[in-house]
């Protein structure tokens, strides 16, 4: 990790969405990230060849727009989340990465790192069976309705580096789903090498997770949404000694959760 720390980021990228609501391209994803120094980022809600993201592979142009050599892609869904597209959750939960030619459209998470990765894993979370109400217009009539979307499986990929594992994940929307999934991740994490820095939209708010994966909130400030936040649901965790410092929560052109970001030490630093 070194003396100067490791630079940690979550981001909910919402697909690649920009201010107007459309996903951008690549080059505006790309322009969107520019100048963040980050060694790992979190990343949640992530297209691969999807019709309404360009066909990118999100993933490799969220690594390159940091710097970050490596990175793995877990696929939570195969097709388009979407209540008028038929989508199935992906089957078994497979990592991909830079040599891999990733077949879309899929939609998951990932995680990217400038740093040297010693092994990167993939924990299968789980899905509830609730469903989020969602108001948007019906595409045979153009009238706007409520439709109920339902909740897809969830999953935790861990990178090992010299000095911890960081684990990013993206839980259920609905909270007692939520709950029982972070203490899955709990005990996945126990056998991981430590210290362990969980990142990503945890879907609780405040004090919570930190409360279930009996862990230390590194960042207390609201991140959703965007543009007036009011409540955290983006979050890193130590689990296990680790400190921050230069904790920042930023607006960023891309998603609609605020980039978290702050330094991480071992504690005894």
């Amino acid at each position: 990790m070194g003396s100067s720390g490791m630079r940690v980021g979550t981001l909910n990228l919402a697909s690649g969405r920009g201010p107007a609501g459309a996903s951008l391209d690549g080059p505006g994803l790309a322009a969107a990230l520019a100048g963040l120094d980050l060694d790992v980022l979190a990343v949640q809600e992530v297209d691969v060849g999807q019709a309404r993201s360009h066909g990118l592979s999100q993933p490799a142009v969220v690594a390159a727009a940091i710097g970050a050599t490596d990175w793995r892609f877990a696929a939570t869904v195969d097709g388009t989340p979407d209540p008028f597209r038929s989508w199935r959750p992906a089957d078994p939960v497979v990592l991909g990465g830079p040599e891999d030619d990733l077949a879309g459209p899929r939609y998951g998470i990932a995680l990217c790192s400038r740093l040297p990765v010693r092994r990167w894993s993939v924990q299968a979370l789980g899905a509830g069976r609730a469903r989020l109400p969602i108001k948007a217009p019906d595409p045979r009539t153009g009238i706007a309705r409520w439709w109920w979307f339902p909740d897809e499986p969830r999953v935790a990929v861990a990178a090992e580096l010299e000095d911890c594992t960081v684990v990013g994940t993206h839980l259920s929307f609905a909270p007692h789903t939520a709950v029982r999934q972070l203490v899955r991740l709990r005990r996945w994490a126990r056998r991981l090498p430590g210290p362990v820095l969980l990142a990503g939209d945890l879907n609780l708010m405040g004090p919570a997770p930190a409360g279930v994966a009996g862990g230390r909130r590194l960042v207390t400030a609201p991140t959703y949404p965007a543009h007036a936040p009011r409540l955290q649901f983006d979050h890193l965790l130590a689990l296990g000694a680790l400190t921050a410092s230069d904790v920042a929560v930023r607006e960023l052109g891309v998603g609609d959760h605020r980039l978290v970001t702050a330094t991480v030490h071992p504690a005894c630093a």
